[in-house]
């Protein structure tokens, strides 16, 4: 059976049997319907592509290649669409299941049954006859049509010319027209919301349920376990990631489909294999390998396996960071801590292990992470100060670089789309979300995706992977003298987390996502009918809650509803808040300082750098009387008068008085808290530092900071929240949030497309609506 040629594109219409079908607005009109039927965009290509081969077998696999390019689907996609198919095929009908329109060819494809007619079929006769009469004219026959004077027989010759000409023009001038309405129809179809979209998915044409929305992405280690640092071979087709699920971290390697996973290498007892890296050729991969005590080197391997070559050591390093030149010759690094380290981006040779440091703008407290190389490798991105930081890009070969994210976040990995297009991870509430920003208007894009993570675009593929961790936290009270005897608080199924005591030790409070909305929550200890929310306050989850010496008011980190950030005070217990007059664009936390009048503020004005800065309000004129540079968490002692504070620039923690006199710096602890642990520190009431890290065989240990003491193991497997915790006043307890549910995920999807791709993804679809292959 062959569709009925018309000798021109077709418009949007078409009759399949007995049905018309508008292409423009996705609809079924099926006799005795009592209404049109909706098709989803999907649904509309799996038909057009039946109907070009009405007759014939079409596969599965020929229908995934043209409906759903460049994306890995499952069959229930397609199986959802052919459903949605029959059931508007046949609606009004005797057959319900809609099998006399489509057959199934079992274990191959379908096969449209139906005869195919474009409804333009009317419209290519009387153009046919339209254009017959005009070559008749043009051939000056008298019996068609009557010839236009001119002055002499010879002019025929050029009258010819004429209407051949306009002949022309005139079926240019129709394809053009067509063209823009089918490149209008395109943009309008890509213009839709996502939502809709998936609802017209689940929901067809308002009568019954098909399905839950398609998710963007499909999970590839579905199971117990943590899968980390995903790396994505050139051409899509397999992903390396370490495994982390026994306690340690080995690498693997697998494919982009629900494959088995290859281990890559071995490590040594003890040893952790990280943050895997394809060369561009797809031929080898770099990494890095810690060694119990302190070692660090960087390897490289075969992408099939082998014995790796180490090209350099890392001993010492914290937050290490390196990829590929676009060469393939070399790595880059970024700032790089310990006795191997440097300040700024370099680049190492690995046939001469000779170093080359990149000179660019930055500021002697800034730590470069993450740089990565654009796919033409004319541009060099990274993220600056990753605790609070943002992403720049420059030349690949140094100079100038500029901010391209606007606001200081937590940043939790990055990729290049193409040459014009960044992905990024950042922490947004109780979760890590991806992005997509664009690098000529700055412009940001959320990718639909939750819980999401450390995203890994292919270099020559259109595929992105990612880490899916959602965990589930709980908020609880360890006795520091018997850890075993841990009690659950308030007992949830969302996310708890940065319990706060208050100074009376009678009161809570902290962020949450237990009614579904991420909000701050206050309860009395021992009164769980006390526990509510405060109302329309929307907190921010990178920096804890701080009390008030009185225990009546928290400042809380916020955000109002144009997405701006501020400082807010709160009254918990009432639900009142206000927000703070603070004079800065963007403030990030604020801790109440000696007097009731005073603030330590950290925060950056017009997107420089991080500050704390001492501020009087006194009068309700805001007056900076102090500050200090690059400080990414403060907290003030009120018993010894002192204030605490980690840096941007490295690990450890400092202090200085009251009044942040440059002369009153102190150096507290030289390494931890680390550059990645910044948050997991808290002060007790009686002045002592208490530090949240993790060790061999302990999830959760307690060490002091500014004495020297025995670590204690709080918890042994449930590992902490790093975003806060908190002690008794009477340093008795601590209040933490701990992992009730945990583990990650390797999921991929499709890259998202700029506005301009999608259009002409679309724009391929017009030859379906020609005249078909013969």
């Amino acid at each position: 059976m062959e569709i009925i040629d018309s000798g021109l594109s077709p418009t949007d219409r078409l009759h399949i049997g007995d049905c018309l079908v508008v292409l423009s607005s996705r609809e079924v009109h099926a006799p005795g319907a009592r209404r049109p039927a909706r098709l989803t965009p999907k649904a509309i290509g799996v038909l057009l592509v039946l109907a070009r081969g009405a007759g014939d077998v079409v596969t599965r696999d020929e229908l995934f290649a043209q409906v759903w390019p460049d994306t890995l689907p499952t069959n229930d996609v397609l199986t959802q669409a052919v459903t949605q198919l029959r059931k508007a095929l046949s609606a009004g009908g005797a057959f319900q299941q809609g099998q006399e329109y489509i057959e199934t060819i079992a274990k191959t494809g379908y096969r449209l049954l139906a005869p195919v007619t474009w409804a333009a079929a009317q419209a290519a006769a009387d153009a046919g006859q339209a254009e017959a009469a005009g070559s008749a004219l043009a051939e000056g026959d008298a019996s068609a049509a009557p010839v236009p004077a001119s002055p002499a027989d010879a002019g025929s010759r050029g009258s010819t010319g004429f209407w051949r000409r306009a002949r022309r023009r005139l079926l240019l001038a129709a394809g053009l027209l067509l063209l823009c309405s089918s490149v209008t129809m395109a943009w309008l179809l890509w213009q839709r919301p996502e939502r809709e979209t998936a609802l017209d998915a689940a929901t067809a044409d308002g009568k019954g349920v098909i399905g839950s929305p398609e998710r963007p992405y499909r999970l590839i280690t579905a199971r117990q376990g943590f899968g980390t640092f995903p790396a994505l071979s050139p051409d899509g087709a397999l992903v390396a990631y370490a495994d982390e699920s026994d306690g340690g971290s080995t690498l693997k390697v697998q494919s982009t489909g629900s494959a088995t996973s290859a281990t890559l290498v071995e490590a040594p007892a003890g040893a952790l294999d990280r943050f895997p890296a394809w060369s561009p050729d797809g031929r080898e991969i770099a990494y890095a390998r810690f060694h119990p005590g302190g070692g660090c080197e960087v390897l490289v391997i075969g992408a099939t396996g082998g014995n790796p070559r180490r090209v350099t050591a890392c001993d010492g390093a914290e937050m290490l960071s390196f990829n590929w030149t676009p060469d393939g010759r070399g790595l880059v690094f970024g700032s790089m801590t310990g006795h191997h380290g440097a300040p700024g981006i370099r680049t190492l040779d690995l046939a001469t292990g000779r170093w080359t440091t990149l000179e660019y703008d930055r500021g002697d407290g800034d730590f470069d992470y993450a740089p990565r190389f654009s796919p033409d490798g004319r541009q060099l991105g990274f993220v600056r100060n990753p605790q609070l930081g943002g992403l720049w890009v420059m030349a690949a070969a140094g100079g100038g670089a500029r901010r391209i994210t606007s606001d200081s976040a937590e940043m939790r990995g990055w990729g290049w789309l193409d040459n014009e297009a960044i992905v990024f991870g950042r922490r947004v509430d109780s979760e890590s979300r991806l992005y997509q920003v664009d690098l000529r208007t700055g412009l940001l894009k959320d990718l639909g995706v939750d819980d999401a993570q450390s995203p890994s675009v292919a270099g020559m593929g259109k595929v992105l992977a990612f880490v899916h961790r959602a965990p589930q936290f709980g908020l609880f009270r360890i006795p520091l003298d018997h850890p075993e005897r841990k009690e659950r608080l308030f007992a949830s199924s969302g996310r708890d987390a940065q319990p706060m005591i208050a100074p009376d030790g009678q009161q809570l409070v902290f962020t949450s996502s237990r009614s579904g909305a991420f909000a701050l929550w206050w309860a009395r200890l021992g009164q769980d009918g006390s526990l509510h929310p405060v109302e329309d306050l929307r907190p921010e989850a990178r920096q804890s809650p701080d009390w008030s010496a009185d225990s009546e008011r928290v400042l809380v980190s916020g955000r109002d509803d144009a997405g701006r950030p501020g400082i807010y005070e709160v009254a918990p217990e009432q639900g009142q808040w206000k927000r703070l007059s603070i004079p800065l664009s963007e403030p990030l936390q604020a801790v109440y300082g000696p007097s009731p009048d005073t603030f330590f503020v950290i925060g950056s004005q017009a997107g420089g750098p991080a500050t704390l800065a001492l501020y009087d309000s006194g009068g309700g004129a805001w007056r900076r009387l102090a500050q200090v540079a690059g400080v990414s968490q403060v907290r003030y002692d009120r018993r010894a008068q002192r204030v605490l504070f980690t840096r941007l620039a490295g690990g450890g923690l400092w202090s200085a008085d009251a009044s942040l006199s440059p002369a009153s710096l102190r150096e507290v602890s030289e390494d931890v808290p680390t550059r990645w642990r910044f948050r997991t520190w808290a002060l007790g009431g009686d002045g002592a530092v208490a530090y949240l890290h993790q060790d061999a065989g302990c999830s959760v240990q307690l060490s002091r900071l500014d004495a020297p003491q025995a670590p204690r193991c709080l918890e042994a497997r449930a590992s902490s929240a790093t975003n806060g915790f908190s002690m008794a006043p009477d340093g008795s307890a601590a209040y933490m949030a701990l992992t009730v549910a945990d583990g990650t995920d390797i999921g991929v999807m499709p890259v998202p497309q700029a506005p301009s791709q999608a259009l002409l993804g679309v724009l391929k679809w017009l030859p379906l609506l020609g005249k078909p292959d013969s």
